[in-house]
């Protein structure tokens, strides 16, 4: 797998966790969505695995194509889980899926975990290489309530919203915040809830937007 502009000697620097600096403002690649609890084939493969269907969707909120290949993704400890690649059209998203992560771990040479996305509670860092600086790019920290089966956390409107939690696949009730919105997730597809009851939605309509 090539990474672009990122040499191996580069991420073997970080086999130690990095500070947590205030995200870069004005960067255009933003987290957008992540789910870490997986209770289903979220990623198309014909069968579950909690680690291989954990995600985490990036979305291009600048007017004009840019560049994956400096750009990695993290969870808490700042170690690195995948490495991008390639281009991303303005407004265009892009899903990892917790197997990509485990396959480019294994393609490095690195201990292979996936995205490593705790159920407990975590956060997803993305990190981008400016010349020999690491700039933090964008962070979200998640707690439990938020991590629970099929329960994703995404931004209302895209890129630049308030985080909410999409729970219509797996209801809260509970009084922690962010308070559920009883709609479902939506890798590869814009966030979007009109607040009607998920009901309505099956999950062949659901894998339908990423297949």
């Amino acid at each position: 797998m090539r990474l672009a502009l990122m040499p191996l000697a580069f991420f073997a620097t970080l086999a130690v966790p990095l500070a947590h600096p205030a995200p870069a403002c004005g960067d255009a690649l933003r987290l957008n969505e992540i789910l870490a609890g997986p209770a289903r084939d979220w990623d198309g493969s014909g069968a579950y695995s909690a680690r291989d269907d954990e995600w985490v969707e990036v979305v291009n909120a600048g007017p004009s194509p840019l560049d994956l290949g400096v750009y990695f993704i993290t969870d808490a400890d700042s170690v690195p889980r995948y490495a991008f690649a390639g281009t991303l059209g303005a407004g265009a998203r892009r899903v990892v899926f917790g197997r990509e992560a485990y396959d480019w771990e294994r393609a490095t040479g690195r201990p292979a975990f996936g995205l490593s996305l705790g159920n407990g509670g975590d956060a997803v860092l993305l990190w981008r290489v400016a010349a020999a600086e690491t700039l933090l790019a964008d962070a979200y920290a998640y707690r439990s309530h938020e991590a629970a089966p099929d329960r994703a956390v995404g931004r209302l409107p895209d890129a630049l919203g308030e985080w909410q939690l999409f729970d219509g696949l797996n209801p809260y009730s509970g009084t922690a915040s962010p308070p559920g919105n009883g709609c479902a997730p939506s890798p590869l597809a814009p966030n979007a809830c009109d607040f009607t009851p998920a009901a309505g939605s099956t999950w062949g309509r659901l894998k339908a937007l990423y297949r």
